[in-house]
């Protein structure tokens, strides 16, 4: 992977977000409509940006996290995550404008960082 045009995209949602408990609130009927109208959008953004997608990535579980302390169970905002390839930051930024992950979907937003080198290598 060469890390000049790398970027890594993470997809961030919050269980506290007003919006994430609006969606948590309709009925289930019309959670599901909307799920499949997200799930269909995401798949045309990936088919429209395909030549540019390194690695889809998929959804995120539940987090350990391993410090001195040992492993803890914790909780975060990550959601998803994706590797781009794009010519800049700016362009793998981009990409992700009016993403169904904050359009039709409760998350509250895309990180997109570039993947550095190692290093000394």
């Amino acid at each position: 992977m060469n890390t000049n045009d790398t970027h890594l995209a993470v997809f961030l949602g919050s269980r506290n977000n007003p919006r994430m408990q609006a969606w948590m609130a309709l009925p289930e009927a019309e959670r599901r409509a909307k799920e499949q109208e997200g799930i269909a959008a995401w798949k045309a953004w990936v088919e429209k940006h395909q030549a540019v997608v390194s690695a889809m990535g998929g959804p995120l579980g539940r987090t350990k996290k391993v410090g001195e302390r040992g492993i803890e169970d914790v909780s975060n905002e990550l959601g998803a995550f994706m590797v781009v390839r794009a010519e800049s930051h700016e362009a793998a930024a981009k990409l992700f404008e009016d993403h169904p992950h904050f359009t039709i979907f409760p998350g509250e937003s895309v990180e997109i960082m570039p993947v550095l080198p190692i290093p000394g290598s």
